[in-house]
Protein backbone atom coordinates (compact mmCIF):
# COMPACT_ATOMS: atom_id res chain seq x y z
CA UNK A 1 0.00 0.00 0.00
CA UNK A 2 1.40 3.42 -0.87
CA UNK A 3 1.53 6.40 1.46
CA UNK A 4 -0.85 8.34 -0.74
CA UNK A 5 -3.69 5.88 -0.18
CA UNK A 6 -3.55 6.47 3.60
CA UNK A 7 -4.11 10.20 3.29
CA UNK A 8 -7.56 11.61 3.78
CA UNK A 9 -8.86 13.94 1.12
CA UNK A 10 -8.06 17.54 1.88
CA UNK A 11 -11.01 19.67 2.81
CA UNK A 12 -11.22 23.34 2.13
CA UNK A 13 -10.92 25.29 5.38
CA UNK A 14 -13.94 27.36 6.35
CA UNK A 15 -13.36 31.06 6.06
CA UNK A 16 -14.24 32.89 9.22
CA UNK A 17 -15.65 36.38 9.31
CA UNK A 18 -13.49 39.24 10.43
CA UNK A 19 -14.22 40.23 14.07
CA UNK A 20 -15.52 43.60 12.88
CA UNK A 21 -17.81 41.91 10.36
CA UNK A 22 -19.16 39.74 13.17
CA UNK A 23 -19.90 42.85 15.26
CA UNK A 24 -21.71 44.40 12.28
CA UNK A 25 -23.90 41.33 11.83
CA UNK A 26 -24.60 41.02 15.57
CA UNK A 27 -25.47 44.71 15.88
CA UNK A 28 -27.78 44.63 12.87
CA UNK A 29 -29.57 41.55 14.18
CA UNK A 30 -31.28 43.69 16.81
CA UNK A 31 -32.32 46.64 14.64
CA UNK A 32 -33.67 47.60 11.26
CA UNK A 33 -30.92 49.87 9.94
CA UNK A 34 -27.85 51.56 11.37
CA UNK A 35 -25.29 54.07 10.20
CA UNK A 36 -21.57 53.33 10.04
CA UNK A 37 -21.16 55.64 13.04
CA UNK A 38 -23.71 53.66 15.09
CA UNK A 39 -21.84 50.43 14.42
CA UNK A 40 -18.44 52.03 15.09
CA UNK A 41 -19.74 53.37 18.42
CA UNK A 42 -20.98 49.90 19.41
CA UNK A 43 -17.63 48.40 18.49
CA UNK A 44 -15.76 51.11 20.41
CA UNK A 45 -17.81 50.43 23.55
CA UNK A 46 -16.94 46.75 23.37
CA UNK A 47 -13.23 47.56 23.13
CA UNK A 48 -13.14 50.58 25.48
CA UNK A 49 -10.41 50.81 28.11
CA UNK A 50 -10.43 53.26 31.03
CA UNK A 51 -7.96 55.65 29.37
CA UNK A 52 -9.89 55.91 26.06
CA UNK A 53 -11.62 59.18 25.26
CA UNK A 54 -15.19 59.78 24.08
CA UNK A 55 -14.15 59.86 20.40
CA UNK A 56 -12.83 56.27 20.37
CA UNK A 57 -15.40 55.28 17.74
CA UNK A 58 -13.52 57.36 15.14
CA UNK A 59 -10.68 54.82 15.27
CA UNK A 60 -13.04 52.11 13.99
CA UNK A 61 -15.14 53.96 11.39
CA UNK A 62 -12.99 53.09 8.35
CA UNK A 63 -12.79 49.41 9.32
CA UNK A 64 -16.57 49.32 9.76
CA UNK A 65 -17.08 50.86 6.30
CA UNK A 66 -14.67 48.40 4.69
CA UNK A 67 -16.25 45.36 6.32
CA UNK A 68 -19.79 46.58 5.54
CA UNK A 69 -18.85 46.92 1.86
CA UNK A 70 -17.29 43.44 1.96
CA UNK A 71 -20.45 41.98 3.52
CA UNK A 72 -22.61 43.83 0.97
CA UNK A 73 -20.61 42.34 -1.90
CA UNK A 74 -21.22 38.88 -0.42
CA UNK A 75 -24.95 39.63 -0.17
CA UNK A 76 -25.13 39.43 3.62
CA UNK A 77 -26.01 43.12 4.23
CA UNK A 78 -27.43 45.92 2.12
CA UNK A 79 -26.21 49.50 2.00
CA UNK A 80 -29.19 51.85 1.82
CA UNK A 81 -29.12 55.39 0.40
CA UNK A 82 -32.31 57.42 0.14
CA UNK A 83 -34.40 54.30 0.78
CA UNK A 84 -32.86 52.34 -2.10
CA UNK A 85 -30.20 49.63 -2.07
CA UNK A 86 -26.92 51.21 -3.19
CA UNK A 87 -24.13 49.59 -5.18
CA UNK A 88 -21.44 48.65 -2.62
CA UNK A 89 -18.75 49.62 -5.12
CA UNK A 90 -20.17 53.04 -5.89
CA UNK A 91 -21.97 54.97 -3.18
CA UNK A 92 -21.43 58.22 -1.35
CA UNK A 93 -23.20 60.41 1.12
CA UNK A 94 -25.28 59.43 4.09
CA UNK A 95 -26.05 55.73 4.06
CA UNK A 96 -27.46 53.11 6.39
CA UNK A 97 -26.81 49.39 6.62
CA UNK A 98 -29.31 46.57 7.13
CA UNK A 99 -29.28 42.80 6.96
CA UNK A 100 -29.96 41.53 3.46
CA UNK A 101 -33.53 40.54 2.77
CA UNK A 102 -33.89 36.88 1.87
Amino acid sequence: MSEDSNKTPETKPETKDDPIAMVILQTLAGSKTLTFKDIAMTLAEKKRRPKDGPELWRRYINAVKQQAVHLARKGRVEIIRKGEVADPDNFKGIVRVRLAKK
